[in-house]
């Protein structure tokens, strides 16, 4: 097989690592009324658009960035699926295809490298942590054999340029977790790292500051944030700002800025929260769109 035609082909030596400029977040439950299909894009502003119909109504699935300026979400709810929904660099969700790797949902999706990603952890029927690579033109491997606790609901980011970390989450029997497991540039995931912070899941990370990550908000009305630095490290706990809300998520815009959006203080929500280029959180924005909960989002576009 030539280096051209293998789909697990890696960028060349030398390839740059460039951060996305916008974001999308898509598909989400919305209580008694099921779950949803439409997105909304997130401007290299951080204004969040309308609502876009889509295809397929899903929810708790992986987001990632993959092949520099693209994106893709994976699997889902209500049954284990593994399905992929991939998105152009200009923001279209194309319709859903047959996925790689075991079904499940609740799963988390960081880039690692330049332009490559890894899904990993969720649930099968009961909590797993097998992993799935995916490559620069959005394929999607095989079950690569668990490391770590296994757990769902988690949440992952990128750090470092090219590196990226899981953190937090839930076992099967509601027991939280705040331990984290490193990703190297080769998509290795590392075992399992002491936690630091309040144990908790249904939280929301991405990246900012072009290389540093942050965990927020989450379970348990909790409303903290925990900053990653360019080493991996997370910090201790940082007082929240805005509404506290499991059920959200969040991705990164205007190339090192981050936005948490959506979720579930009580009933479902539509409020955004900017992060800043040095992590700090803002207060509420109004909502756009649908308010719902345990939707995904991703980055893309480098324009």
């Amino acid at each position: 097989m030539s280096i051209l035609s293998n789909p697990f082909f890696y960028a060349p030596a030398g390839a740059a690592y460039t951060p996305t400029t916008k974001g999308i977040f898509a598909f989400g439950n919305i209580g008694s009324g099921g779950y949803v299909s439409m997105s909304n894009l997130v401007s290299n502003t951080g204004v969040i658009a309308a609502d876009v119909s889509g295809s397929e109504s899903v929810g708790y699935r992986a987001g990632t960035t993959y092949g520099g300026d693209l994106c893709l979400f994976w699997g889902g709810a209500p049954a284990p699926i593994n399905t992929v929904s991939l998105v152009s660099n200009t923001g279209v969700v194309a319709s859903a295809s047959t996925g790689g790797g075991t079904a499940r949902y609740a799963s988390s999706a960081t880039t690692y490298g330049v332009d490559t990603a890894i899904i990993g952890y969720g649930y099968t029927g009961g909590p797993t942590n097998i992993s799935n690579l995916v490559s620069n033109i959005g394929a999607i491997s095989a079950d690569v054999t668990g490391v770590g606790q296994v757990r769902l609901n988690l949440a992952a980011c990128a750090y470092g340029e090219d590196k990226g970390i899981f953190g937090f989450g839930y076992d099967d029997s509601s027991t939280a977790y705040s331990m984290s497991n490193l990703i190297s540039n080769t998509g290795v995931i590392a075992s399992d790292t002491t936690g630091v912070g309040t144990a908790r899941g249904y939280l929301g990370a991405c990246t900012y500051g072009d290389d540093k990550g942050i965990f927020a908000k989450g379970t348990g009305g909790n409303n903290m944030s925990n900053l990653v630095s360019n080493t991996g490290v997370i910090s201790a706990d940082i007082t929240g700002v805005g509404t506290a809300r499991p059920g959200l998520t969040a991705c990164g815009y205007g190339s090192d800025k981050g936005i948490f959006a959506y979720g579930r203080p009580s009933g479902f929500t539509a409020v955004s929260n900017l992060v800043s280029n040095s992590g700090v959180v803002s207060a509420d924005v109004t909502g756009v769109g649908t308010a719902r909960a345990y939707l995904s989002a991703a980055g893309y576009s480098t324009a």
